[in-house]
């Protein structure tokens, strides 16, 4: 049974059997806007001892009216980007995206990768936002909040859909993703990447499998995304990495390896960060390690907070990504050093705005020959 109070559910570390098979949080506390919270009690009849069964995913329709999101954060090098789903699949704990379903009334947890929305309509609204008066061209990001390659892209295609638009019309991409799906593509990046308008950033925590499947446990493995990383950079894609998030004392020393696993497939770039824990993330993640590495678990929250002036997360401009302290300057120092010694980062990166053609609008005459 459930009863209900004002603070956060969570699971007792000793009820491994109250897990959810193949689900990143252990468990499904309430949002921050709800004004109490659910909490599991045993109602005398054992009901706490029973195996809970798998958590099934669900896909609704989400209906909104534009599809490119504006931001104005001085610390990220894009103004403007596309989420084809809300929530994702791949169940990754430590998420900075997992508060934002508490906009749908949702929880940051289980709910997050198990409850998901798809749009649809993304390619015809983005092809109508792209053909308004005065649209100024510059680079898209993919894959910003959820993964745009998460397992339901499969069958769904929303953002093959969406990349079918910007080549068509010469529009500049830029995506971040954890799968392997995003080869799928090659037909419609190579010739983008061929006229500088298109380049991939692959995700990698831990290049440990086990590790992997404990913290991602929907993405495919560390090794796939080294294969799709080398396919595309064997396409002409230019084809980095992104270590993130780096995670004290847990991942941080597979750092130099993962760096020589992508140069040796071909990758040209690097980027990472350090790991951040913005509201409800912090309780999740606390969790996720009491159940998962509990003999690691203070080290790790004690190096987190040293990176973040005592506390578990500082959401400053330009110091989010990073962090401050001894720490986080060991981290950076190392990934400076290695990226480096391995020649990555020595290519500009910049992708080409002027090519953008955006599509005609009711009532234009076309183009004469």
């Amino acid at each position: 049974m459930f009863t209900t109070a004002r603070y956060p559910c969570a699971m007792d570390p000793a009820q491994p059997h109250l897990l959810r098979k193949g689900r990143g949080a252990a468990s499904n506390p309430s949002c921050r806007f709800e004004p109490t919270s659910r909490v599991a009690c045993d109602d005398g009849w054992g009901s706490l001892d029973e195996e809970l069964p798998p958590l099934a995913t669900t896909v609704q329709v989400d209906t909104a009216r534009t599809v490119i999101t504006r931001n104005r954060s001085p610390d990220i090098p894009f103004d403007r980007s596309i989420n084809p789903y809300r929530g994702c699949e791949h169940g990754c704990v430590y998420c900075y995206a997992r508060p934002t379903h508490a906009y749908l009334g949702l929880s940051p947890g289980q709910d997050f990768e198990s409850r998901l929305f798809a749009k649809p309509d993304a390619p015809a609204l983005l092809t109508g936002e792209l053909a308004r008066p005065g649209y100024r061209c510059e680079v898209i990001a993919l894959g910003t909040n959820t993964d745009p390659y998460q397992p339901i892209e499969r069958g769904r295609r929303i953002t093959r859909g969406i990349l079918e638009v910007l080549a068509a019309h010469n529009h500049p991409v830029g995506i971040v993703t954890k799968s392997n799906l995003v080869v799928r593509d090659i037909d419609i990046l190579a010739p983008m990447a061929a006229k500088r308008l298109a380049k991939v950033f692959i995700s990698i925590t831990p290049l440990d499998r086990g590790l992997a499947r404990r913290l991602e446990p929907r993405a495919p493995s560390p090794a796939r995304r080294l294969e799709a990383l080398g396919q595309l950079a064997a396409a002409g894609i230019p084809a980095g990495v992104m270590v993130a998030p780096v995670i004290p004392a847990l991942t941080d020393g597979e750092i130099e390896r993962i760096l020589e696993a992508v140069a040796g497939a071909g990758g040209r770039s690097a980027g990472y960060v350090l790991l951040r824990l913005p509201l409800e993330v912090k309780d999740l993640f606390v969790e996720w390690l009491a159940v998962h590495v509990p003999g690691k678990a203070k080290r790790v929250m004690s190096l987190v907070r040293q990176t973040r002036g005592g506390r578990a997360y500082d959401s400053t401009w330009g110091l989010r990504m990073r962090g401050t302290g001894p720490y986080a300057e060991m981290i950076a120092r190392r990934f400076h050093l290695a990226c480096k010694r391995l020649g990555l980062n020595r290519r500009d990166w910049a992708l080409d705005t002027g090519q953008f053609r955006p599509p005609p609008r009711p009532g234009d005459q076309l183009a004469l020959l």
